[in-house]
């Protein structure tokens, strides 16, 4: 029957709500007297019954089908028929109002009321037998669909698991696959790694540490905590490392009322039969179909349940976690980077290219590592060191040393040779102090490194820019140059002319311009074997003055005034032109940036 295909989500079990929606059912007029907020209990069978005492046939998650013929007529014998039924787990009771009775019974409704098992009426004739092929199909296609895509899952990792795939990408495909954010947390609670789905960052992360400690420790895959995170250990070496948590999604607003695939109320406008105790004058006809044992009950996750208050992690969410945890571990040994290493470079680059989101997920981020997102102002400082060996000893070394001391910071590779740093600094505390004392650091840990540090930002919003500011800073500074007396550090003020033309060295412009001017004496020099050049700088140097630039020269004043003459016909420039003189000053300058001298 092409219609009555599954309405629910594919490769799930068919819920109460699912069944009753189906027009095999839908055609019986439903309605939903109790237990409205559980028709989303998942329906495992589907079981015909006129006996007294039908529990003892049951194993849970089965929709009960009567025509009420076997109800017991006192009170006290419908709770404990109710009774029975709910302590086996018996996802609803479906009756008949056609046969015997034409409303439900009150004891009926208040024996199922006080158990939480959902009673549907139906006001019209059913065929029961069809019923049960039609569900039946459905729950044996959801279980063969449910483990294809478990399949699907193993076949996933394992393909991310042979190509060397980080935590990045482990957690990317979790979250791909199950819907749901995933978050990898160490044992100290820091978010390393968070993979929103449905949801932003600032959404699943704000306020991790506190959350993150009120859901227990777990030794195995299950439920926990409050919110009703799904979690799970992660091991290295044999022993616990962290733990990948999925976070449930938002709960969606309560579908309408008797809107499409939803049991409708109780209609309190329904009088029809109002006796409540009509006797049955026709057979029932419809055998007991106990619940065969092939069909299992698919695993639910521990700790979870089929409340309406459950947070709806199905068995696929497990296997996607547990493979999620099992992919990780793997790759922790394959490697060798520490991940919290690698979280803080991720975050420091998303921060220094402004690659997030929103600066909430920005602040969200931050925060879940450990740093104080707000009341607080941020320095940029890079270190660029000779060689990648010591830019990942460098790493390790003010990782470490930040550590001992309770500064507050991100440290992380930007490139092979760039190392970043984020400062979080109290709004009291002079950031000058803090710098100095790292980039002594950073000395120790690689000596010849060159630290470049951008202006402080009173918000994490604005911490670009100061690594914008940092990196011209390391632009314009040459290896080698000579540290400032005070301190082991560049800074914005220290960028001069010099600085300025060796960052910009590599514009073609700056080299067409320094060609334009300085050419032709670089040409009569090549092909005379002179050295004007020398000449030029050492007269440009004493500003000027002919007399000090002759004495550094050795030369007689008359030999320099006879080569400056030389030099002004080659360049077609008057040197005693304060502009003239500047342009080629310039150009020298330029000439030296290029020349890396």
């Amino acid at each position: 029957m092409t219609e009555n295909r599954q309405p629910g989500p594919a490769g799930r079990s068919p819920t109460v709500a699912d069944v009753l929606a189906l027009p095999v059912l839908a055609g019986g007029d439903p309605r939903v007297v109790t237990g409205a907020d559980h028709v989303d209990r998942p329906v495992r069978w589907v079981h015909i019954t006129e006996l007294t005492d039908p529990a003892s046939f049951l194993k849970g998650g089965e929709l009960v089908l009567t025509t009420g013929m076997p109800l017991p007529e006192d009170p006290a014998g419908v709770r404990r028929y109710v009774d029975e039924l709910a302590a086996v787990g018996a996802a609803a009771l479906v009756i008949e109002l056609v046969r015997r009775y034409h409303r439900p019974p009150d004891a009926l409704v208040q024996a199922c009321r006080a158990r939480g098992l959902p009673l549907v009426t139906l006001a019209k004739d059913v065929n029961f037998l069809e019923v049960t092929q039609v569900v039946h199909t459905l729950i044996l296609g959801s279980q063969a669909d449910a483990m294809r895509r478990t399949q699907r899952v193993h076949e996933a990792f394992t393909a991310l698991t042979l190509r060397g795939a980080g935590p990045e990408d482990v957690l990317r495909a979790a979250a791909e696959m199950s819907g749901r954010t995933v978050v990898l947390e160490n044992l100290v609670h820091r978010a390393l790694v968070c993979e929103p789905s449905g949801s932003t960052a600032q959404a699943a992360l704000t306020d991790w540490e506190r959350r993150s400690r009120t859901t227990p420790a777990t030794d195995r895959t299950g439920v926990a905590g409050p919110e009703g995170w799904l979690v799970t250990p992660v091991e290295y070496q044999g022993e616990s490392w962290g733990r990948v948590a999925m976070l449930p999604n938002p709960p969606r607003a309560p579908d309408t009322p008797g809107s499409p695939g939803t049991p409708g109320p109780p209609d309190p406008s329904d009088t029809s039969g109002t006796s409540g105790t009509s006797a049955q004058t026709d057979p029932p006809g419809t055998p007991d179909t106990p619940s065969p044992p092939s069909v299992p009950d698919p695993p639910g996750p521990p700790g979870t349940s089929g409340s309406a208050a459950a947070p709806g992690f199905g068995p696929e969410d497990v296997t996607v976690l547990e493979r999620t945890a099992m992919a990780l571990t793997i790759a922790r040994l394959t490697h060798p980077t520490p991940w919290e290493r690698t979280a803080h470079r991720n975050v420091l680059r998303d921060l220094a290219e402004q690659r997030h989101r929103s600066p909430a997920d920005a602040r969200a981020r931050v925060a879940a590592l450990g740093l104080p997102a707000e009341h607080a102002h941020f320095v940029a400082v890079l270190a660029d060191v000779p060689s990648q060996e010591d830019a990942g000893a460098a790493e390790i070394r003010l990782s470490e040393g930040l550590g001992t001391t309770q500064a507050m910071a991100l440290v992380g590779l930007l490139s092979p040779t760039r190392l970043g740093v984020l400062l979080a600094l109290r709004p009291s505390r002079p950031w000058r102090e803090a710098v100095e004392r790292l980039s002594r650091s950073a000395l120790d840990a690689a000596p010849g490194a060159t630290v470049s540090v951008g202006s402080p930002a009173a918000d994490l919003a604005d911490v670009a820019r100061s690594f914008r500011e940092a990196a011209r800073v390391a632009e314009a500074t040459e290896p080698g140059q000579p540290l400032p007396v005070d301190r082991s550090f560049h800074e914005r003020s220290d960028v001069g002319l010099r600085g300025l033309l060796f960052a910009l060295r590599d514009d073609l412009r700056v080299q067409d311009y320094a060609e334009q001017r300085l050419g032709p004496l670089l040409d009569h020099d090549a092909r005379h074997g002179t050295d004007l050049v020398a000449t030029l700088r050492g007269y440009l140097d004493a500003a000027g003055n002919k007399t000090v630039a002759a004495r550094w020269a050795g030369l007689s004043r008359e030999t320099l005034y006879q080569r400056l003459r030389t030099i002004e016909r080659l360049l077609g420039r008057d040197l005693e032109s304060g502009e003239q003189r500047t342009e080629v000053h310039v150009a020298l300058q330029a000439l030296d940036a290029l020349r890396g001298r």
